[in-house]
């Protein structure tokens, strides 16, 4: 190792998800005298809340950033395309170092690190997976992953010595004894499941996203927030109804409610769900929608179901037959 000659302590910005990895590189780290801060992303699809429970947790500090615009301009063309589903991993992991970096370069850190493990996924974590990333980033060099570190080339801030490589990891592949053990001699009981957080990999989220990106045209943040919640129809190109499963459901759906844009829906006696029609709608939208919501109600088929709609400074009661929900099934998206 050829030590770098400094006086002052070595600073490292690292990628943090929250997960046991990001935790344990951090440490690995800062068990070698280098200060340590974590950034974590968020957009509609993953957030920035295990994080925060890690940095609490270890005290080590964190700083977040929404970038929404960034990553959906990312997502209209991914060079490296996507995953199974609407995950586009590589491209989602450069850009989040290539942000990364600019922090590092404008608060003088030395160096960027994440908790990444060599194959233990499939699509962001191969060798050539980590390697594009890298290269992609616009910090060539610059990027340390400390839990893999010695199965993969040397780096810029292992050949300083900013790091002593003899003291980072060769962990590799999806088992996770070597990661448990570690958490255990460092005293880290709480952490999340390995399973992951992004929506993106998700098959019907991946659905609704494609529709919302492609039939509907848009990337309104508060739409790519609701399509976590409800069950969602496709009445046409520009409209859309959004309908609770649940009462959490229900909360979450109104609380993203545009007095101005939408229209609040619900059975105006029977417990059932909240629901949303959004877009450019007609009456004969309203009618659709006010049947699918009665249909998710315990109206009997045929009974007729009086439906509150609210909105656009308006209310008025709609009154449809209340169908079975399975007539409306090719309209779910």
């Amino acid at each position: 190792m050829n030590q770098k000659k400094t006086t002052r302590q070595i600073r490292a910005l690292g990628l943090c998800s929250g997960g046991l990895d990001s935790i344990l590189s951090a440490l690995l780290l800062k068990k070698q005298g280098i200060d340590i801060t974590w950034i974590s992303f968020e957009t509609p699809f993953f957030s920035s809340c295990s994080a925060q429970k890690a940095s609490e947790q270890t005290k080590i500090p964190l700083i977040t950033q929404d970038i929404t615009k960034e990553y959906m301009e990312m997502m209209k063309s991914p060079k490296a395309g996507f995953g199974k589903n609407m995950n586009p991993c590589m491209d989602c992991h450069t850009l989040m170092f290539a942000t990364a970096g600019i922090h590092m370069k404008q608060e003088g850190f030395d160096f960027l690190f994440s908790g990444e493990v060599v194959g233990q996924r499939p699509k962001s974590q191969t060798k050539t997976a980590l390697r594009y990333v890298e290269k992609n980033s616009g910090f060539d060099g610059d990027l340390l992953r400390p839990l893999s570190a010695k199965c993969l080339p040397e780096t810029r801030v292992e050949q300083q010595g900013l790091v002593d490589r003899e003291r980072l990891m060769d962990i590799t592949g999806r088992s996770r004894k070597i990661q448990i053990q570690m958490a255990k001699d460092f005293g880290i009981t709480d952490y999340p499941s390995p399973a992951g957080g992004c929506l993106l990999t998700d098959k019907i989220f991946s659905n609704r996203l494609r529709d919302l990106l492609w039939i509907q045209e848009t990337d309104e943040p508060r739409q790519l927030h609701l399509l976590k919640y409800g069950r969602h129809f496709r009445l046409d190109n520009g409209c859309k109804l959004i309908v609770g499963r649940s009462e959490n459901d229900n909360r979450q759906i109104l609380s993203w409610y545009d007095t101005e844009q939408d229209l609040k829906m619900r059975h105006m006696e029977m417990a059932g769900p909240d629901a949303l029609l959004m877009g450019s709608f007609s009456d004969g939208h309203i009618q659709t929608a006010a049947k699918i919501i009665a249909g998710y109600t315990k109206s009997k088929p045929g009974e007729t179901a009086g439906i509150r709609v609210v909105g656009k400074g308006k209310e008025t009661i709609v009154h449809v037959a209340t169908p079975a929900a399975s007539v409306f099934k090719d309209l779910m998206i």
